[in-house]
């Protein structure tokens, strides 16, 4: 648990394999600025950070000896509470490390789950970090597990007891995390009656995705005037939020706003977020927001679309239903500005903006009426004119666009979203049987 009464100091080391470098590498100096990023993100002052270039891996200590003994002596000049490695530790590597340096080390992983154990602020959220951060804790078996307790704020990777206090109970993990995910089973339930009563009355949905601090949650506010929780820091959203929108053909769609994606955004978490991610899955849309001015943005681009295609979205990329929305253009240069507004004009599933100033956001939404248009599938049918309920729920979904009475039945044609067909002739079976 972070002592509040006491600003953690804090390292961030960059350790860098030398490997051959490829167009889309991240570059060292970006991979470092995002560790300080995100060290931030909980409050840490930062005394020193540095890069370090490895030949290899040292299986003992991650980095080499020399290189040990070197930020020893830095670290106890800097009286250094606490070293971030931006890499993932083995249990034995960051044990050899805080024995070595004397003082507690954290991995990259370890570091963002405390970041989401401050940022989740929905009972669900909060139980899905935790049951990340648990299965996180139980292969090391070198953490307090008294965060259990807590009601609040991270989950004591960045502070907590010493050596006296590091045994852990493997049976009370276990059992914890036996009840967080018994827990969220309900609210899984729970979120698939939500979902069911959206479909009673359903309006196509249209998710945020991107990577993290690309602006999603700015954008999300400006388009349905609310007040989500938006500030220039890394995961500054976690939980999912939705709200209802017009656009202006008069059709309502859902806007769903999500957690941000990092780069290697640690399995557990990908795993124990599937439930907050799935409104990404059963999306009609996907707008892809990215922060355009960064000088890494192609490859946070690749990162995010690798976590998409591990929940199963690759077709998505395939069949057009996702749109780069290229967010923060108002911070380029003309020259830039010039650039990327001839990239957008030849590309139909590319569009510019700023959230922040809500420039060419009008053009955003009438891009939205139209993807989601063309995307749904055109069902021509013919009902008796008894299926008044089957009409009526296709009324409901805005599908109707062609009607021709006759005597004894109705011809129809239908436009509906992928994720609405199966429903459809689910419900034409049960009314011809």
């Amino acid at each position: 648990m972070l002592d509040r009464t006491h600003t953690t100091k804090a390292f961030v080391l960059c350790p860098k394999i030398k490997q051959k470098t490829t167009f889309l590498e991240r570059s060292k100096e970006a991979r470092l600025d995002e560790a300080v990023g995100l060290a931030r993100a909980i409050s840490l002052e930062i005394v020193g950070q540095h890069l370090i270039q490895l030949e290899k891996v040292s299986p003992a200590t991650y980095i080499g000896s020399g290189a040990v003994e070197e930020l020893k002596g830095l670290f106890k000049t800097l009286n250094v509470d606490l070293v971030i490695m931006d890499a993932a530790l083995s249990p034995v590597q960051q044990r050899n490390l805080e024995k070595k340096w004397q003082t507690k080390v954290i991995d990259r992983t370890g570091l963002i789950l405390e970041i989401f154990g401050e940022r989740a602020r929905t009972a669900e959220g909060s139980l899905q970090v935790e049951l990340a951060a648990l299965q996180y804790q139980r292969s090391r078996l070198v953490r307090s597990w008294t965060h259990l307790e807590r009601q609040r704020g991270g989950f004591g990777f960045t502070g907590g007891p010493g050596e006296s206090q590091l045994e852990l109970d493997r049976r009370i993990i276990d059992d914890r995390i036996f009840k967080i995910k018994h827990d969220l089973e309900k609210t899984v339930r729970t979120r698939r009656l939500q979902r069911s009563a959206r479909e009673r009355v359903p309006y196509p949905i249209v998710a945020l995705v991107g990577y993290t601090n690309a602006g999603k949650s700015t954008l999300f506010n400006t388009l349905t005037k609310s007040d989500v929780f938006a500030k220039d820091l890394l995961f500054a959203t976690l939980d999912p939020t939705m709200r209802q929108i017009k656009l202006p053909s008069g059709q309502q769609v859902i806007l769903s706003d999500t957690v941000g994606f990092i780069s290697d955004l640690p399995t557990t978490l990908i795993a124990a977020f599937r439930a907050t991610l799935e409104e990404v899955t059963s999306a009609d849309l996907i707008l892809h927001v990215r922060d355009i001015s960064h000088d890494d943005t192609e490859h946070q681009k690749k990162d995010v679309e690798e976590v998409l295609k591990e929940l199963g979205l690759e077709q998505a990329f395939n069949d057009g239903s996702v749109v780069d929305v290229w967010n923060k253009m108002d911070i380029l240069s003309p020259e830039a500005q010039d650039v990327y507004t001839n990239k957008i004009a030849r590309n139909t599933d590319t569009i510019g903006i700023s959230a922040l100033t809500g420039e060419g956001l009008d053009a955003l939404k009438q891009l939205i009426g139209h993807k989601l248009a063309v995307h749904r599938k055109v069902i021509d049918v013919t009902l008796p004119a008894s299926a008044g309920e089957l009409l009526a729920w296709c009324y409901r979904q805005g599908a109707i666009f062609e009607r021709i009475d006759e005597d004894d039945h109705i011809h129809l044609k239908l436009r509906l979203p992928p994720s609405l067909v199966p429903k459809f002739w689910e419900r034409y079976r049960k009314m011809i049987k």
